[in-house]
């Protein structure tokens, strides 16, 4: 964006967060010391683990103080990140949206491009998607320049979205007949990061593909544009239904058209701690995938549900709830893991959750992820 400081690589970006939740003072945000930070936990009383609800507020009196003035490492370079699962109803749109929304919170730049009929994604950060709009749709089909279509979001000043309209829902059978078609949105997503840096604006931090819960052109196109795969999986019954066949896809596109893609995150949503089904299910999804499993896990969450029919994410619409706090911290343990696996890939380190060439992709049970 035209006009922001321009943070060099490696920088690291302090969280803002204009509207501290309840119990956090304006002094508390912006400490870096990490003594005083620690002491203030220390000193929120103790609660009784058999009151739920008092055991709630204050785990989220002590993640308020501890996220309160963190630091957010910036990526070396752009971090593309395609949200995928086959399995409807997991919470793709809704990670996608409040990931972005917290990132960009902490000051980074961050683009989500809703490759997703449905347009939800739109629909929660604010973005006008009417039919006409220009949109994914034009800029698969059409040849149109990424940057026609992006939009900033009302909300956010360093949040961007390219809408998706109710055509991209024809673009499947449209992109059949097309050269090249499992590249026009690499392609693009090319093309408008040179535009950027050709036009003197800040380099985008994240970029965030939302696709729908099948596996056709539209989700291929976001498995050859990014370089990792974030799956959220929720805490339920056949939780890993459909995993199996989602990671052999991956691996599939790896082997043939994007040898750099790979799976680097999984995040556990709708997590109810009170129930045997989603421990059970959380502990499953982490001896199979240690790697690459957040340790951060996200609740059910009433303002997660309402945030998107007020045009907003739940990081704008709550920041001080359960919800807020919980992508705020999964969005930091994100951030860090990026930078770890940046350094791991120059010291010759193979990345979380990357596989070696022609190496299936299938869960284990060993420390390995494969």
């Amino acid at each position: 964006m035209a006009g922001c400081d321009h943070a060099r690589t490696g920088d690291l970006v302090e969280q803002q967060d204009p509207t501290p939740g309840p119990g956090v003072s304006r002094e508390t945000e912006g400490w870096n010391d990490e003594h005083r930070r620690a002491a203030l936990i220390q000193s929120l009383p103790a609660v009784d683990d058999s009151t739920p609800l008092a055991a709630q507020l204050a785990a989220d009196a002590r993640r308020r103080i501890d996220l309160s003035g963190r630091r957010f490492p910036r990526p070396e370079a752009t971090r593309i990140l395609t949200i995928a699962n086959q399995k409807g109803g997991v919470g793709k749109t809704t990670t996608t949206v409040n990931l972005a929304a917290a990132l960009s919170q902490a000051g980074l730049n961050v683009l989500v491009i809703d490759n997703d009929p449905q347009g939800n994604a739109s629909t929660a950060l604010g973005i006008d998607h009417r039919a006409g709009t220009p949109s994914v749709y034009e800029v698969l089909v059409e040849d149109e320049e990424l940057a026609a279509v992006v939009q900033q979001t009302p909300q956010l000043p360093r949040l961007w979205c390219a809408p998706a309209t109710i055509d991209l829902s024809g673009a499947e059978i449209e992109l059949v007949s097309l050269v090249a078609r499992e590249n026009r949105l690499r392609n693009a997503i090319d093309a408008y990061l040179e535009h950027r840096a050709h036009q003197g604006l800040d380099r985008l931090d994240y970029i965030f593909i939302d696709c729908p819960p099948s596996l056709g052109l539209l989700t291929v196109n976001a498995f050859v544009a990014a370089r990792e795969v974030l799956i959220p999986i929720q805490c339920e019954y056949y939780a890993l239904e459909g995993l199996s066949q989602l990671l052999k896809n991956v691996q599939l596109i790896k082997n043939h058209l994007n040898p750099a893609l790979h799976v680097s995150t999984i995040l556990l949503t709708m997590y109810d701690s009170r129930t045997n089904l989603a421990q059970q299910v959380a502990a499953e999804v982490r001896e199979h995938f240690p790697e690459q499993t957040l340790r951060t896990t996200v609740p059910r969450s009433v303002r997660i549900s309402e945030a998107p029919s007020y045009a907003q994410t739940v990081m704008t619409y709550d920041p001080g709830s359960t919800g807020a706090l919980s992508y705020l911290a999964a969005a930091r343990e994100l951030a860090d893991r990026g930078v770890l696996a940046a350094a791991s890939s120059r010291d010759g380190v193979e990345p979380q959750g990357a596989q070696p060439e022609n190496a299936p992709l299938q869960p284990s049970t060993t420390t390995e992820d494969n």
